[in-house]
């Protein structure tokens, strides 16, 4: 007789969801990172059952799945904090005082290396590569959000929120959400000589109709019969 199955370390409708995931995508195995992904989300970490039961779901080796949780840092083998904070410190946010940032942080939370939790099991942070965000260095990454322009005061007040058993700050309406967005869409769209400001200097000439001006070609040489 065959022993009873353990309970599953993931619920069922998280399974249900992961196993509509290969649907959504031309090779079942590009479903592994968001399979991964809703498992981490639900458990905080990945555990060998979660990974072993996501590739049942999958119906793919559980070997591949290890291999993709350990090569990418965003998975997480070990409990980390409820909220953990990815701070970048690559070159453009290093210059702009990623590092401070940093210390800052590991300073309000209480630990000092990115393995170890606070005690209040809220916080842990690491530090990563480029988030692709550059022009608003330093910056980072928490709970699936961009934080930009970060200061001393900007992580306070992260941290504040989330210690708090309400929201601390007034979340956006949609109808401002969607102003910011369009201002943010128009503010990037706007050509490098046609900011405001002109902080970025012009680069090429344009036309009055917004073309690129063209180099007049030099006259051909004649070739000489000789």
């Amino acid at each position: 007789m065959s022993s009873p199955r353990t309970q599953s370390a993931l619920p069922a409708h998280v399974l249900e969801e992961i196993r509509e995931l290969p649907a959504k995508y031309p090779q079942p195995r590009s479903a592994v990172m968001p399979a991964l992904d809703l498992a981490q989300e639900e458990l905080g970490y990945l555990t060998p059952e979660a990974m072993t039961e996501v590739a049942e779901a999958l119906q793919l080796d559980p070997g591949y799945l290890e291999g993709v949780a350990t090569f990418y840092t965003l998975f997480h083998l070990e409990p980390i904090g409820k909220h953990r904070f990815y701070v970048c410190t690559n070159l453009s946010c290093m210059i702009r005082g990623a590092f401070e940032i940093v210390e800052h942080v590991k300073r309000q939370i209480g630990v000092e290396r990115p393995d170890q939790v606070s005690a209040d099991g809220l916080f842990s942070f690491e530090e990563v590569e480029c988030l692709g965000a550059c022009e608003y260095a330093p910056m980072m990454r928490l709970d699936h959000r961009y934080h930009y322009d970060l200061t001393a005061e900007k992580i306070d007040q992260l941290i504040a929120e989330r210690r708090s058993p309400t929201p601390v700050t007034t979340p956006l309406t949609p109808t401002l959400r969607a102003k910011r967005d369009k201002d943010s869409a128009q503010t990037r769209a706007m050509p490098p000589d046609l900011s405001p400001k002109g902080e970025r200097g012009k680069k090429t000439s344009l036309s009055p109709k917004g073309e690129r001006g063209k180099r007049p070609r030099a006259p051909r040489k004649k070739k000489v019969d000789g």
